[in-house]
């Protein structure tokens, strides 16, 4: 098993992804929260509260979660290329078991989602101390409690990306597969939000168990004060952190299960 893991380790750094994938992290980390900062909150349109408050903090992490769909992507397009490029046929005849070549996928991919995620926490904690120590705003949450909310967001990258892989193993067209995952991460939560009683869900979908580990509810608040409905209550971190696990196994087990039988010619 050692052996798939680590060719499975030496194809994905020989291709582009990996390098797109931390480069991606570090912008999608450092380059947003940094500007974020530099901006301030309170001068976002509408305004929102500001970095020296508890609920500013909040909001300005929770904000990260929203760029889940790229590593998302980036599991789909791992997957999906597999089948795009035909290697996914001679790696299983080289393997005739497929399930030891799909676990150890899942385990090279979950290295690259966790590497994803430690890297978007540290570059965004280093602009945000960074950009607030140069602004002399003191920030609304002690730094240990920053990095832990920081820390679960990272956390969370890691289920997106296995998220990523069970779409792209479930659907195998690349371009469909990116479609959902974006389409449904970037804009299809969001319009959910937005149907008056739908939006009662969100607590259950990924995004809202991802706002839940930073306890950031902007945006379920804009949209009830929008639709003149009652407040949605999100998860308790625990909960959310816990769901997020389900989705990540189910997306795995997906991963798994499906190639078994289906023909990858």
């Amino acid at each position: 098993m050692r052996h798939l893991i680590r060719a499975e380790i030496r194809r994905l750094l020989a291709t582009r992804v990996w390098s797109g994938l931390l480069l991606a992290a570090a912008l999608v980390g450092g380059g947003l929260m940094g500007a974020m900062a530099v901006v301030g909150p309170e001068h976002f349109d509408p305004p929102m509260p500001g970095l020296d408050t508890e609920t500013g903090i909040r909001s300005v992490l929770g904000i990260l979660g929203y760029t889940a769909f790229v590593p998302a992507a980036v599991g789909a397009l791992a997957v999906t290329s597999e089948y795009r490029h035909r290697t996914a046929a001679v790696t299983f005849l080289f393997v005739p078991r497929r399930w030891q070549v799909l676990a150890a996928k899942l385990v090279t991919y979950g290295g690259a989602g966790l590497a994803y995620g430690l890297i978007l926490a540290g570059t965004a904690a280093a602009a945000l101390f960074t950009v607030a120590a140069v602004r002399g705003v003191p920030l609304g949450l002690p730094a240990g409690v920053v990095l832990t909310l920081l820390a679960r967001i990272g956390l969370a990258m890691l289920v997106y990306l296995l998220i990523g892989v069970g779409v792209g193993a479930l659907l195998r067209n690349q371009v469909a597969a990116l479609c959902v995952v974006v389409g449904y991460l970037y804009m299809g939560e969001p319009l959910l939000m937005l149907i008056p009683g739908v939006n009662a869900l969100y607590p259950l979908l990924p995004g809202g168990a991802t706002a839940s580990l930073t306890g950031s509810t902007y945006l379920a608040d804009a949209v009830s004060q929008e639709l003149g409905s009652t407040a949605v209550q999100l998860l308790p971190p625990a909960a959310g952190a816990l769901l997020l696990t389900v989705y990540a196994l189910a997306a795995s087990l997906i991963a798994v299960v499906l190639p078994m039988r289906r023909d990858v010619t």
